[in-house]
């Protein structure tokens, strides 16, 4: 007997699966992790999210895995040397928003906290729990995108953010079938 699992978990990529099944909709409190995933996240931009779960690991490596305060004195050789990185997405306004994100994290930590208290603050520190339909952006979505915008983060519009809310946990929107919803 099968696992029924959300439609877009891809059965053949081993990586997708554990994904799925042990990272997306579970809530997450870890500031580095939120950092990597809203990157990620934006990373994603027109491209699938198997692509950038493959690179995931490069990632890591190519960006100290992911601590901010080193991201945030990335000069023009550092810069230089991650376009000409195969293992992530080589796209100047990306990699320059990671770099960018990394001070406006910094300046965001200073203000509130960090990722984890500014995030979970918006939903009373408990995941919004959605119906199975698939949802790509909302007025939550909205609200955060518009302020991470002012603080100075990249690649953080609504459609993105949401996403960036399910890999988190802070909305559960397994499929109404799916095995992990009421996990």
């Amino acid at each position: 007997m099968s696992i029924q699992r959300c439609t877009w978990a891809n059965p053949a990529n081993p990586l997708y699966l554990a994904y799925h099944d042990h990272e997306w909709g579970v809530p997450c409190h870890d500031e580095r992790r939120l950092f990597e995933m809203l990157n990620l996240e934006g990373a994603q931009a027109g491209l699938s999210w198997e692509t950038i779960l493959n690179k995931r690991e490069n990632y890591r490596s190519a960006f100290d895995q992911w601590d901010a305060g080193k991201i945030a004195l990335y000069d023009a050789d550092k810069v230089a040397a991650l376009l000409a990185n195969p293992g992530i997405v080589r796209n100047r306004l990306k990699v320059a928003a990671v770099i960018g994100n990394a001070l406006a994290y910094l300046r965001l930590c200073e203000e509130v906290g960090g990722l984890d208290a500014y995030l979970w603050a918006y939903v009373d520190g408990r995941p919004l729990v959605n119906n199975g339909e698939r949802i790509i952006t909302s007025e939550l979505s909205d609200r955060i995108s518009k302020d991470l915008s002012k603080r100075g983060f990249k690649f953080v519009g609504s459609t993105i953010i949401y996403a960036y809310m399910q890999a988190i946990g802070m909305v559960q929107d397994h499929a109404a079938d799916c095995a992990w919803r009421n996990k």
